[in-house]
């Protein structure tokens, strides 16, 4: 059995988790809408056509902000078609997923619906085949109480009050060459820079991310975000990030360690950021918006071209295994490690595609295993992180090198004086025991050990067995003189609450 330590105190605190860490995605692809979260014909729909039970989950999932409508589906998007009659609304080509898109949600559905479910809207504008005027119309419309054109054609349409969205992305992954409208650096700076402006003089209150990366192994990474930075550090309050890990052949225990990957991404961005800032002379910092994460099998993923046209037809619906949950349950980990600087996420994608729920139309919703992880972390993983030095074995990985065995965060609960412990046992066939050191804490005295861990890793949750996987509540944890310890099976996640 492996063994490792940590100690934890209150007095070495990192930064105070943003609940926002914890958001989602909804883009207009595959059937992440249509057949998702909407349809009308469902014995579960309400009389607005939204699916009462995927809502439910939506709620039980807890993601307090969900990005929308893209996604590389923004980038060809005319917003004015999903308001008004639906009767009247167009239907689209949508030439990002060669989709066709029948409009019947658009921004005044969606946003009615992530009010009714709890969250809040980070709505991304068109800087692909539009940008200054559209952008700045949208938020008239969603933004300004009354007496405009868009703010009363908003009134019009049946919204007396402004949904006030106060998260906004300039445009998405615009240095892809598969983006409709994809750009140079430079040239992507300067729309966006102007954007901007435009967007704050309607609404000064609003947050603006800037498009980073479509990830890091494209050969502008680095250079594209110095380059966006130096043309919108002032106008601008996030650089985003977006990161997809899969498994490759049977090299799982690479897999199992791609949040060491994450965390060196993570790290470079904040680096650049900061070296644009020490630049230009700002003492103000720009923070990270990791708005696309998951694990995504792009391997399977016949690409844009070789889809035929239809509406909301089957797009990459990954079924994940519990060895992908754990994965997902250590990526969350490494942005809780840096919530000092990472304050937006959004699991990518919320409904069917690569997501935590799936649904059938006409039949079932039920929770994958990736489910419950993001689910429990974003119930339990709030308070203040905590500044934490592991002591744990290391192995070798073909993929990320010599990577400990055991990877973990700590979060203090100031108002309950609690501490929750998310944690990973990477490796898969030997438990491992975690020491903890809790003497800074005074009088806790005992806790509860929850995993989710199975004797087959690639056990999965199916519409006929939607609780094949799912958290079991492992031994509790017993304090004494300020210790505990907690076995962690092998190949799992952990959460550890001591109280």
């Amino acid at each position: 059995m492996h063994h490792a330590s940590v100690a934890i105190d209150p007095a070495l605190p990192l930064a105070p988790v943003d609940p926002r860490l914890y958001g989602s995605f909804v883009e207009h692809m595959g059937r992440c809408v249509y057949t998702g979260i909407y349809e009308p014909g469902h014995s579960s729909a309400a009389p607005d056509g939204f699916r009462t039970d995927v809502a439910d989950l939506v709620r039980e999932l807890g993601v307090p902000v969900i990005r929308y409508p893209g996604g590389n589906f923004v980038s060809g998007y005319t917003w004015e078609d999903g308001i008004g009659p639906r009767s009247q609304r167009p239907r689209r080509l949508d030439l990002a997923w060669r989709s066709i898109e029948t409009n019947q949600v658009g921004v005044d559905e969606f946003l009615d619906w992530t009010a009714q479910v709890g969250s809040q809207a980070m709505m991304a504008v068109n800087l692909g085949t539009r940008g200054v005027d559209a952008a700045r119309n949208l938020v008239e419309y969603t933004n300004h109480p009354a007496g405009t054109y868009w703010s009363d054609l908003r009134r019009a349409n049946g919204y007396p009050d402004p949904p006030s969205v106060r998260l906004w992305c300039l445009g998405n992954e615009m240095d892809g060459p598969w983006q409709i409208g994809h750009k140079t650096a430079y040239e992507y700076a300067r729309l966006a820079a102007e954007t901007a402006k435009a967007m704050r003089r309607v609404d000064p209150s609003i947050e603006l991310a800037a498009a980073g990366s479509s990830h890091q192994r494209m050969p502008t990474f680095g250079a594209w975000e110095a380059e966006v930075l130096e043309h919108t550090y002032d106008v601008v309050d996030y650089i985003s990030l977006h990161s997809y890990y899969e498994q490759f052949g049977d090299d799982r225990d690479s897999f199992l360690a791609r949040a060491a990957d994450f965390d060196r991404f993570i790290e470079s961005v904040v680096a650049t950021a900061d070296h644009v800032g020490a630049k230009l002379g700002r003492t103000k910092k720009i923070n990270l918006s990791m708005d696309e994460w998951n694990v995504w099998y792009q391997q399977r993923f016949p690409g844009e071209d070789n889809l035929d046209w239809g509406e909301a037809p089957r797009l990459i619906e990954d079924t994940y295994s519990v060895t992908d949950a754990v994965v997902v349950g250590n990526l969350l980990i490494s942005l809780l490690k840096h919530a000092d600087r990472v304050k937006i996420g959004c699991l990518a994608q919320l409904v069917n595609v690569i997501a935590p729920i799936r649904s059938e139309p006409g039949g079932p919703a039920w929770r994958q295993a990736s489910f419950h992880p993001f689910a429990l972390t974003s119930r339990y993983g709030r308070g203040t992180v905590l500044r934490t030095a592991v002591t744990a074995p290391t192995h070798e990985t073909a993929a990320q090198g010599d990577v400990p065995i055991l990877d973990m965060v700590a979060l203090h609960d100031e108002e309950g004086g609690g501490v929750t412990v998310f944690a990973v046992n990477r490796d898969q066939r030997q438990p491992a025991t975690l020491d903890l050191d809790l003497r800074a804490f005074g009088a806790l005295t005992a806790g509860e050990h929850t995993a989710i861990a199975d004797e087959d890793p690639d056990a999965v949750n199916t519409a006929d067995r939607p609780d094949r996987v799912r958290p079991h509540r492992l031994d509790d944890v017993k304090v004494t003189d300020g210790r505990a310890s907690a076995v962690l099976p092998p190949l799992s996640w952990s959460m550890i609450r001591v109280m």
